[in-house]
C-alpha cells in the first residue's frame, strides 16, 4: 500500500513558477514509477509527466515540455514537479500518482493539489 500527499498548490501570476511536492508512504516507493496528472474544471484528468523508479528517464506531455520539470529524491520517498512559465490554461487540481513495479497502471493518487494561473 502506497499512501501519497501532494502540497504546494497556490496562487500564481502568469509567468510565475510553482513547485509541487508528493510524500509518499510505503516501502514501494523506490522501485514505482511516479507521475503528475491533472484535471481542469470539465475536461478529463490528462497526464502531464511521469519519471522511472531511479529518475533516470522522464516523460512529459508537449503541453508542458521545456516549463515543467519532474525529479525525485528516493531517499525522502518524494517526488516533486517544478513548474516554470505558467500560463492560465495550467490551472487545474494536480494529482501525484504510483505504478508499481509489474504494474501496467497507476495504482495509487493522491488527493490532489489546486494550482491557479491568473492571466
Amino acid at each position: 500500500q502506497v499512501q501519497l500527499v501532494e502540497s504546494g498548490g497556490g496562487l500564481v501570476q502568469a509567468g510565475g513558477s510553482l513547485r509541487l511536492s508528493c510524500a509518499a508512504s510505503g516501502r514501494t516507493f523506490g522501485s514505482s514509477v511516479m507521475g503528475w496528472f491533472r484535471q481542469a474544471p470539465g475536461k478529463e484528468r490528462e497526464f502531464v509527466t511521469g519519471i522511472n523508479y531511479s529518475g533516470g528517464a522522464t516523460y512529459y506531455s508537449d503541453s508542458v515540455k521545456g516549463r515543467f520539470t519532474i525529479f525525485r529524491d528516493n531517499a525522502k520517498n518524494t517526488v516533486y514537479l517544478q513548474m516554470n512559465s505558467l500560463k492560465p490554461e495550467d490551472t487545474a487540481v494536480y494529482y501525484c500518482a504510483a505504478r508499481p513495479k509489474k504494474s501496467s497502471e497507476y495504482e495509487y493518487w493522491g488527493q490532489g493539489t489546486q494550482v491557479t494561473v491568473s492571466s
